[in-house]
């Protein structure tokens, strides 16, 4: 009786994460890849020394051929969460293009040329520098600001696909934004199966794209490069790939500055595998030296350090441990009571949800890349409403709550799922339209 009586009501405290049943699956091919090393072994000391290396050439293609299934599999485990995600965010655009109809305003303009957006567009049609740009700055609406702010990776992505397709700067930034928010998507599922299963997964890539602004994941940002280029790194982190996560990290960093989050995680994950001698830990050491590479070589080529932070101080930016955001929440709370509030809830809910990260425990690699996403974003010396977009690339926030749906009924969960939809999808919109940016 006690048992039905739990599944009828299940626990709401934090689900913890069980370990990965990769293992089960890894043992029979294993052990089938023993099996054949030594048959492979026995056939090459019988035909002699002329055998050896196309003994060693057939063994690199086994060994691959695993991984390209390995990938393939995720893949098909990943099309219904891909599928749904895809449709969250379709409707989202739907949204979108008829509301902006009806204002008589463009959805392409409005994805793809306001904001940071032409910035990015700016750099790839003429790169930093170019005849009548003087000491860097250039002027958008009020005060001169450096284009240098902006790191060089979506830009360079533009330019590579308008040089090859034809499509103008803005196009090329919105089709990245497409292909990378279905990588991130497929690197949110293949992080959150592995450390909760497949339906906590799938719950976790719809809330990440049904969040208040998931329409920045289709805006010719750098969010969705970064979550996807973060998530994947996480992922190989998980599987102790060290130079794949280090690579990855490398070119987070020639993305946007909260790549020290994933720096850090492939630190933390590198100091576990020499701490617990985990085997290849000389590759840890390796992708932890090449993950900041790419930050350290975009400081650098601007200047510096000084110069970088010099950038960022011109457009208002920089880091004070959250000492001009509780100025701001105080503000807000004197004159506008309302606001201050809604601003304190939602410090709180993202606080929450890093306890409920810390609860569930979390790989500390994950967790010491959501704690540095969450301290950048609420710690930093910036334009107030964009502390959302700040956080969108920390989905680990979002798997306490997903594993917790993923123990409720479809039907429960298919209607808490839509109505968050519907939510995102008209939130985003008037957002969209509004006069601020993101």
């Amino acid at each position: 009786m006690a048992a039905s009586s739990d599944a009828r009501h299940p626990r709401t405290s934090t689900p913890r994460l069980r370990p990965s049943d990769d293992s089960s699956a890894r043992e029979p091919h294993a052990a089938r890849a023993a099996e054949a090393r030594t048959h492979a072994d026995d056939e090459t000391r019988r035909r002699g020394p002329q055998a050896e290396a196309a003994g060693r050439a057939a063994e690199s293609t086994a060994e691959r051929r695993p991984r390209r299934l390995r990938a393939a599999a995720l893949v098909s485990r990943a099309l219904p969460a891909l599928g749904l995600y895809a449709a969250v965010r379709g409707l989202g655009l739907v949204v979108l293009a008829v509301w902006a109809g009806a204002e008589g305003r463009s959805p392409h303009q409005l994805l793809s040329a306001r904001w940071d957006s032409l910035w990015y567009t700016d750099i790839a049609a003429h790169g930093y520098h170019w005849a009548g740009y003087q000491a860097t700055t250039h002027t958008r609406g009020a005060g001169a600001h450096s284009h240098l702010a902006f790191f060089p990776l979506l830009p360079w992505l533009e330019r590579g696909l308008h040089t090859l397709t034809g499509l103008s700067y803005a196009d090329a930034g919105l089709l990245v934004s497409a292909l990378a928010s279905l990588a991130a998507a497929l690197g949110v599922f293949a992080v959150g199966e592995r450390l909760a299963g497949r339906r906590a997964a799938t719950v976790l890539v719809l809330l990440w794209a049904a969040l208040p602004i998931g329409v920045l994941q289709s805006m010719a940002y750098t969010e969705s490069l970064f979550t996807a280029l973060a998530a994947w790194c996480l992922y190989a982190v998980l599987r102790g790939n060290w130079l794949t996560a280090g690579l990855l990290a490398a070119l987070a960093g020639i993305t946007r500055p909260s790549a020290a989050a994933v720096i850090a995680a492939v630190w933390v994950g590198a100091a576990l595998a020499l701490w617990r001698r985990t085997p290849g830990r000389g590759r840890a050491v390796l992708g932890a030296l090449l993950a900041p590479v790419g930050l350290l070589a975009y400081a650098g080529w601007v200047g510096g350090l000084s110069s970088y932070l010099d950038v960022q101080a011109r457009w208002g930016n920089g880091f004070d441990f959250g000492a001009a955001y509780a100025r701001f929440v105080g503000h807000q709370l004197a004159h506008s009571p309302g606001a201050g509030i809604g601003l304190l809830v939602f410090v709180g809910v993202v606080l929450w949800a890093l306890v409920a990260c810390v609860r569930q425990r979390q790989p500390l690699p994950v967790l010491a890349y959501t704690a540095v996403i969450v301290a950048l974003a609420l710690g930093a010396q910036a334009y107030f409403n964009s502390k959302p977009r700040l956080l969108m690339p920390g989905f680990p926030l979002l798997l306490p709550p997903a594993a917790w749906l993923a123990t409720l009924r479809i039907r429960r969960v298919a209607v808490a799922m839509t109505v968050l939809v519907l939510a995102s999808a008209a939130y985003g919109a008037v957002w969209l339209l509004g006069p601020g940016p993101p």
